[in-house]
Formats: C-alpha cells, sequence, structure tokens
C-alpha cells in the first residue's frame, strides 16, 4: 500500500523476514461484496474486510509466516489457494447518497396540489421523494453535487444511512470565504418531508453568511456588504465516538443576497444590489425555464435560463440550473424572508421593459420597469 506498513491482529508477520515466500505466485485483491480491486486503488474502509486471494503458477511454491499453527503453506497444485484478510489503517466514512431541500415544486405526490410532474428533475439527478441525488463522492469533483448556489438562511438534510445513528454524531462547523454550513442533527418538520419520513432524525446543513440587515433593506442607498470569495469547497464529516461516520461534499459558486419584502421598481432594486457590491440577478442565475410549453406565452418570449432547460416556463429541478431551481419553493425556508412572488432581474427587453422570475416555480413574467416587485442580488 501507499504508506508501506501493516499490522496483523495477532502480531503475525511483523519485523524482518516475517514473511517469506518461495516459487512463482499470483495473488488478486476484493472488498467485502467481492468487488476487484486494482493493487494500486485507495483503499476505502467502509468496503473492508479486504480478501487477498494467493494461488500458485508453478508447482513448489510456498509461504511461511513466523507465526501461526500451521505457519507454512506449501502449494501443490494451481488449483491450491491461501486467503488472507485485512483492513485499512483509517475509519469508515460512508458518503451520504442524497441531499434534501425543499420537495416543493420538485413533482411530489400528496404534499401541495399545485405541484406537478413536469418540476422533477432527470431521475438519476434529482427524486421527488429523496431531493439531489449525489452526483460525486470524490473530492475533485465536489462541483457536481447540490448546492452550487446558496444564501443565508436556507437548509436542506441529509438523510443517515441505516445502521448510523444521526443523533450520536459530532459535526464541525466549516466556515470558507465568509459563508458558513453549520450542521445538526433535527427531525424536520417542514412541509415537504414525505410522511414516510415524518419522525426520522437527520442531519440538517444550515448556510449563514452574508446577509442584508433591516437597515440595509429598508434603505435604498445600503453601505457596503461583504463579498464572499467564490468558489469555495465545503466538506463536512460527522463521526461517532468510535471515528467512523459520515460525509458531504459540494462547492457554492454563487452567493444570493435577499432584499426580504421590500418592494421597489428596477432601477432602486438594480441600485440597491450595486450599493451593496453585489449585481441585480439575471434570468439564467435564478431558473432554467424556456418559453414553451405549459405557463409561456408573449409574456416570456426572448427569455434566457439556465442550463440543463427545463422544457416549459417553470423551473425544472436540476444542479447548477439556477438559484430557485435547486432550492424549490423559497417562502418554505423558515427565516429566509422570500416571499412567493416576482423577482426583479437585469434582463430588459425593450426601454420600458424587462423579465420578473417567480420564487414560487421559477417562471418568467414582462414587467414594466416602473412595477414595483421583490429582488435578490447575487455575486460573481
Amino acid at each position: 500500500n501507499r504508506y508501506h506498513y501493516w499490522g496483523d491482529d495477532d502480531g503475525d508477520g511483523q519485523g524482518t523476514n516475517g514473511v517469506t515466500a518461495t516459487g512463482t505466485l499470483w495473488l488478486s485483491l476484493e472488498d467485502k461484496n467481492g468487488n476487484t480491486v486494482g493493487l494500486n486503488d485507495t483503499l476505502d474502509a467502509c468496503k473492508a474486510p479486504y480478501r487477498v486471494t494467493i494461488g500458485l503458477n508453478l508447482d513448489g511454491a510456498s509461504l511461511t509466516t513466523q507465526y501461526g499453527v500451521p505457519n507454512r503453506r506449501v502449494f501443490s497444485t494451481t488449483n491450491d489457494r491461501e486467503y488472507y484478510y485485512f483492513k485499512p489503517n483509517a475509519n469508515c466514512l460512508v458518503f451520504m447518497q442524497s441531499a434534501r431541500p425543499n420537495l416543493l415544486y420538485g413533482g411530489t405526490t400528496g404534499i401541495n396540489s399545485n405541484d406537478n410532474p413536469r418540476y422533477a428533475g432527470p431521475s438519476n439527478i434529482w427524486s421527488p421523494t429523496k431531493g439531489f441525488l449525489t452526483q460525486s463522492t470524490r473530492s475533485s469533483s465536489y462541483d457536481q453535487n447540490f448546492p452550487t448556489t446558496g444564501a443565508d438562511g436556507l437548509y436542506f438534510d441529509l438523510e443517515v444511512p441505516t445502521g448510523i445513528n444521526a443523533s450520536q454524531l459530532t459535526w464541525s462547523v466549516v466556515t470558507n470565504g465568509n459563508i458558513t454550513a453549520t450542521v445538526t442533527s433535527v427531525t424536520p418538520s417542514d412541509s415537504w418531508i414525505p410522511s414516510v419520513d415524518r419522525g426520522k432524525v437527520v442531519a440538517r446543513v444550515k448556510l449563514s453568511g452574508p446577509r442584508a440587515d433591516s437597515a440595509r433593506i429598508r434603505s435604498n442607498y445600503p453601505s457596503p456588504l461583504d463579498v464572499p470569495t467564490l468558489p469555495q469547497t465545503f466538506e463536512l464529516v460527522g463521526r461517532d465516538s468510535d471515528g467512523n461516520g459520515v460525509k458531504y461534499g459540494f462547492v457554492l459558486k454563487q452567493w444570493f443576497v435577499n432584499r426580504g419584502i421590500s418592494t421597489g421598481n428596477r432601477s432602486t432594486h438594480s441600485n440597491w444590489c450595486s450599493n451593496l457590491g453585489y449585481r441585480l440577478a439575471r434570468v439564467r442565475d435564478l431558473t432554467n425555464e424556456v418559453c414553451s410549453g405549459e405557463n409561456s406565452g408573449s409574456w416570456c418570449q426572448g427569455s434566457v435560463g439556465a442550463t440543463p432547460s427545463s422544457s416549459n416556463n417553470t423551473y425544472m429541478r436540476h444542479i447548477g440550473a439556477g438559484f430557485f431551481t435547486e432550492w424549490g419553493r423559497m417562502i418554505n425556508y423558515s427565516g429566509a424572508e422570500f416571499v412567493p412572488n416576482t423577482y426583479w432581474t437585469s434582463d430588459v427587453v425593450s426601454s420600458r421593459e424587462g423579465f420578473g422570475v417567480s420564487a414560487d416555480n421559477g417562471g418568467v413574467v414582462l414587467r414594466n420597469f416602473v412595477d414595483t416587485v421583490y429582488a435578490v442580488c447575487t455575486t460573481p
């Protein structure tokens, strides 16, 4: 192995000549599930014990250890096999299989009568009952996982695998680039929780970072707000008393600042964002809608949503395809102060009109510049 050490529970094979072999032997390596493992592969403590199979290439080979009864094995035929079991000198950290933000609107059934299957993303990305499925367990590609966008006060749940007690896990708070991810064990009661999952303890991840306070929200000329350095990678690890546990990783690429319940025209909101050091969000920052299918008409012609695209003038739940697309029906996040209404964007249609986006379903609407609705800013 890459660490060049090993140990035996009984002390067998330690020291010089602890294990010797003669003749020509071959070996193969499998994990506990019987999957073949390459000799240069990184070993995973969660897939232990590993089994080494040793066999004979030519007659007359032998394998000898310092201890053991017997301590010598002579391979007389090519059908002879010897098996050894071992485990890496590491703790088992199981990677979470899904991350559950607000499931509304995401194709749920039996929760909200306005939900619809058209909101659901591809089955390998999104589950109406589990949320976003984990796309990568490698730190180099955590950016494939949910979320890629965030705002202060938003949260999502990690369902702890069977056999691990979520309430016994200890989590470290992770802060990167003025953004903090805090994990606590909770029994959620949010309206979007499926009935089969009610009462289950989960690991809830809450994001905190730059947020407009009440004075800034009221002022049309707010003082600058901290701007986080992005992107930032977060790896969350929860361990039990033995050091085993779970982990999850993601990369935040955009940060959003909400103006709460304060309404204004497009120019007022655009200037407000600029004074903070942010910019007014575009359509594609918020949703992956297209002006076709359901809910479409002249009011969305020319709009440019994020990709991968929906098939309708609503979002379709997908990772990396817009803020509302990822997080769902925004009003349901307690404390985040979003409203189920239109948010101005910087996308212009004419000298008098521009696009707004619904924080309910990601649909685009045409608004006159003087219309007073809501705003959310973003960086970068």
